[in-house]
């Protein structure tokens, strides 16, 4: 299955925001969103990239500031949002990076892959009409839960273990928004999705150059494009697919093939961590369900 023969409705007349839209994955999303007729709001940190990224979009589409290693920016994102946003495409995150800090002192893979899209999906929830689309990883199932007592790992950071963390929070945090969605009545979905192994810039910047330069070799002879990378965010995004759905490559080993649904790991599906992580992620960020 690729784009062309799976179904796409007509998006005319609905807004879309893309996290991390000025490359990989989320500019091929937007590019998608944008050809069925959305307008389409690249969400990026640096903004000259993003006009340089909307510039190789046919359709309509802004690009707006966010950083999500910096809640105030989340806030100030929000805030100027005014009128309906159909899809909300939690897509942007970082990878396997080096030790470091957000602006409020998260850890940042778990302050920007989870925290700043739990931010950004409650100050806007009131806004949105259709799905909020969370990108996952595959690598979610290496993480047998979330580190409840020490989320920043000040006890001993690794970063595959940081990174798993936050890919199974964005699968938590997905099932408890479904959950909450459903209990007030809401028609907006949450779904998410994950990629398989697709040749983008998110890997290879661990800071150690030997395993960088590996992962850039090793992208470019199996990974698939970005473009098919994008192919389950948009199945998650535009199918008749459940509340909480996941979707991925159905290929062999989930790095790649046709999307649709696909399965989580056993932790992903703890509906009690999911209202843990919520708590927490509420007190951590200051935003709250706002339904």
């Amino acid at each position: 299955m690729t784009e062309k023969n799976v179904h796409l409705p007509d998006l005319g007349g609905r807004t879309a925001v893309v996290t991390g839209a000025n490359s990989g994955l989320g500019l091929e999303t937007a590019k998608v969103l944008a050809g069925r007729g959305a307008r389409v709001v690249l969400a990026v940190r640096d903004t000259a990239k993003g006009d340089e990224a909307a510039r190789t979009i046919p359709g309509e589409t802004e690009v707006r500031r966010l950083d999500l290693a910096d809640l105030s920016s989340v806030h100030a994102f929000a805030e100027d949002w005014k009128g309906d946003l159909h899809l909300l495409i939690n897509n942007a995150g970082v990878m396997a990076i080096p030790r470091s800090r957000t602006v409020d002192g998260f850890e940042t893979q778990f302050g920007v892959n989870h925290l700043g899209h739990f931010a950004l999906t409650n100050l806007l929830l009131e806004h949105v009409t259709g799905r909020v689309v969370t990108v996952s990883s595959g690598l979610h199932v290496t993480a047998r839960g979330i580190h409840f007592e020490d989320v920043d790992f000040e006890k001993g950071y690794t970063p595959y273990r940081a990174y798993g963390q936050s890919k199974l929070a964005n699968l938590l945090f997905t099932l408890e928004l479904q959950r909450r969605l459903e209990e007030v009545g809401s028609s907006v979905l949450a779904t998410a999705a994950h990629p398989g192994y697709a040749d983008t810039n998110l890997q290879g910047r661990t800071g150690k150059a030997l395993e960088d330069k590996f992962m850039r070799v090793l992208n470019k002879a199996v990974g698939q494009s970005a473009a098919a990378g994008a192919l389950p965010t948009i199945y998650a995004a535009t199918q008749d697919v459940p509340g909480a759905a996941y979707a991925g490559p159905t290929g062999m080993f989930g790095a790649g093939g046709a999307p649709g649904l696909v399965r989580r790991s056993g932790p992903a599906q703890d509906s009690d961590a999911a209202r843990r992580l919520w708590k927490l992620s509420e007190e951590a960020t200051g935003t709250s369900f706002p339904l």
